[in-house]
């Protein structure tokens, strides 16, 4: 296949990227950084709201839409909103346009999970869970979804929308990275009393899912909430990454609602959702209907990114 892959400069854009090339696909790399991510794909640095996006999409197969604005610090909310909306609504929609005008056959993208909320309660999230976005992140993607769903619907192209989780590997940004650090650093972390319950999916699991996605018959049209199959706590996530570090962690017995008003305080809101509450996602139309299950072992994987951070990145 002929396959462009927007956001290539990212850590995901360029796992995938690289393993399609290493599958024998034909790989366009798209991404605002000037400097090539990798040497092991076609890569060019292309502003989307720029103009020349029929040129850049013609010839294509596929395109998988990676690109788009993850989180921006010190803004008011409006303002907030008004980019995220710009660069992740506006622009997939103007991509898809001139990727209908040019033939293209099938059009990934990738949303988030955060559109059906920030934590599950006693159901995990599924297909058909109510959308619930609460972030102008999130809202934006849900925007972009309905948005190409009705461009889409008097289009022969296909559409096919995937909502991750958190994203994880030994190089992943954000807060991943944050507690790897943390765990890397060797100090005690307040995490022994807590008991929820998390969904992620690895970087190679996520490349793998994709590539079905591009390809599968059945993925047309298609919207799929996708994980390793397996949850894990916060203090199983730190004790395997610190497993591959080969540390000894020891995790203090904080209450939960201490740290449920301490880190608010702070502006640490997010934070204390993503370590202290439970997000479940339900994969199994995944495996249904597409057949897929996770190439790898979600431990291993854990395992595999503290190595991976202490050996390359921690240095």
């Amino acid at each position: 296949m002929n396959v462009l892959v927007t956001g290539a400069s990212g850590y995901i854009g360029t796992a995938l990227c690289q393993e399609l090339v290493a599958k024998g696909h034909s790989v366009r790399g798209v991404g605002r950084t000037k400097i090539a991510p990798s040497n092991h794909f076609d890569y060019i640095s292309f502003d989307l709201e720029s103009d020349g996006v029929y040129e850049l999409v013609k010839e294509h197969d596929c395109i998988v839409h990676l690109a788009g604005r993850a989180h921006m610090l010190g803004e008011t909310a409006s303002t907030s909103a008004d980019i995220y909306r710009q660069a992740n609504s506006d622009l997939s929609v103007r991509l898809a346009k001139s990727a209908i005008e040019a033939g293209v056959k099938r059009f990934v993208f990738i949303s988030s999970i955060g559109v059906n909320g920030s934590f599950t309660h006693d159901r995990p999230f599924s297909e058909s869970s109510m959308p619930d976005p609460t972030t102008p992140y999130a809202i934006s993607k849900y925007t972009a979804e309905n948005e190409l769903q009705a461009l889409v619907s008097e289009s022969p192209m296909e559409l096919v929308i995937i909502r991750p989780p958190l994203v994880y590997a030994g190089n992943a940004p954000g807060n991943f990275l944050r507690l790897i650090k943390l765990v890397s650093i060797g100090v005690p972390l307040p995490f022994g009393a807590v008991q929820n319950s998390r969904s992620m999916i690895a970087l190679e699991n996520l490349v793998d899912f994709i590539q079905v996605c591009m390809v599968h018959p059945a993925a047309a049209g298609e919207l799929f909430v996708v994980s390793d199959n397996q949850e894990f706590s916060t203090p199983e996530i730190v004790r395997y990454l610190a497993q591959g570090m080969h540390k000894n962690i020891i995790l203090l017995p904080f209450f939960d609602s201490l740290m449920r008003v301490a880190l608010p305080l702070f502006g640490k809101q997010s934070i204390y959702s993503q370590l202290y509450g439970s997000l479940v996602i339900d994969s199994s139309k995944a495996r249904s209907l597409l057949d897929w299950t996770p190439p790898r072992d979600a431990r291993q994987c854990l395992i595999d990114a503290g190595n991976f951070f202490k050996s390359n990145v921690g240095k």
